[in-house]
């Protein structure tokens, strides 16, 4: 199974949080009451945190584990976010924690790895 290009990814989803934050600042904003545009923001600013996080760690070889953390939890996070802004069904709030869980767990473990990697 090929690894996850982090650089790739993180490269993708920073354009795809510019085009979704234009998108938001543009389309949404007379549209969706203000809790809602500031929630779809909430998730553009979230997802531009793991974009950079994962464009920093592709330069990083030894990092293999938290980039995949990063994604998945930017993908469920912010995703969960832009369809409950978007009127989605309310259950998608009781995922949302679970993406925030898994980019603090991205982090938390790129700092493992970087630690256990300066220790060789």
């Amino acid at each position: 199974m090929r690894s996850l290009n982090a650089t790739a990814a993180g490269a993708l989803l920073a354009a795809l949080g510019v085009a979704l934050g234009a998108f938001g600042a543009h389309a949404l904003k007379g549209r969706l009451d203000p809790a809602m545009l500031a929630n779809f923001e909430t998730g553009v600013r979230y997802q531009m945190y793991a974009a950079l996080a994962l464009l920093v760690l592709g330069t990083h070889p030894a990092q293999r584990r938290a980039p995949l953390l990063l994604l998945g939890g930017s993908l469920i996070f912010s995703g969960t976010l832009y369809v409950l802004a978007l009127g989605g069904a309310r259950w998608w709030g009781a995922v949302t924690p679970v993406g925030g869980l898994l980019l603090i767990a991205g982090f938390v473990t790129a700092a493992l790895d970087a630690k256990r990697a300066q220790n060789r």
